[in-house]
């Protein structure tokens, strides 16, 4: 799904259910101004030049898919997602031919503000570089390290400390044969990096925007808000300056 226009195909692990948002639909259903999130990331991802497919893992029982604005849309696949994420995201990647398909990206249905800026910034660094990388943004407060009594026991250097986003982009065959062996070592892999860093694949840092947020907390819905129409608003006023 990757062609020689330079398409790359992007996997959305949609299957969760957010427990921690309290709502009674998993968040990536949740809407903003009318349009669910999944819907608003995927929309997103799909108006990059660069992106010409999508692959979403969805849930096994999902019932709330079928009434989006995404069911019918040529450029999107759906799959069968798993249990945990590294499940879904694994789904998705067997649904590409690695031989033709050499980069895959995989983002986050959380996350609707990522901006073309930031694509196209990862894009070009892995392309260039020749090996995969993800999106993060330096940590800017003091970390500490607790105890088991959740008492501090260290201050933590933040100055190779970073927050890890998405998307990340990584070659096709390495992120699958990443991921399967760290499942079968039992490796935890809380994301593409944590897989690729497990069997010793360089995976470089690519700075992003710090309003890339993922939607976790019922607060974080109203600041996506906030920050697609902020976005919005920016896009019009160069449109009408150029």
């Amino acid at each position: 799904m990757n062609n020689a226009n330079g398409q790359f195909t992007v996997v959305v692990p949609a299957a969760g259910v957010g427990k921690r948002m309290l709502s009674a639909c998993p968040k990536q259903y949740l809407t903003i101004d009318n349009i669910t999130i999944l819907e608003h990331t995927v929309q997103r991802l799909l108006s990059h030049p660069s992106i010409g497919h999508v692959i979403i893992a969805l849930g096994e029982n999902d019932d709330y898919f079928p009434s989006t604005g995404l069911a019918n849309n040529q450029s999107v696949t759906c799959v069968i997602g798993g249990k945990e994420r590294v499940d879904s995201v694994l789904a998705g990647l067997k649904q590409l031919n690695a031989a033709q398909a050499k980069w895959i990206l995989v983002h986050d249905a959380a996350r609707p503000c990522i901006q073309h800026q930031d694509l196209t910034r990862l894009i070009t660094y892995c392309l260039a570089i020749d090996h995969g990388g993800l999106l993060a943004t330096p940590v800017r407060d003091t970390m500490k390290q607790a105890n088991a009594s959740q008492v501090v026991a260290a201050t933590l250097d933040r100055s190779q400390m970073w927050h890890a986003l998405t998307p990340q982009m990584y070659k096709t065959h390495e992120l699958i044969n990443a991921i399967t062996s760290a499942l079968a070592s039992n490796i935890s892999i809380t994301d593409e990096s944590s897989a690729m860093e497990a069997l010793g694949y360089a995976s470089g840092l690519v700075q992003g925007s710090s309003d890339n947020i993922k939607i976790t907390q019922p607060e974080d819905l109203a600041l996506a808000e906030f920050i697609l129409n902020q976005q919005k608003n920016n896009l019009a006023s160069e449109a009408i300056c150029e």
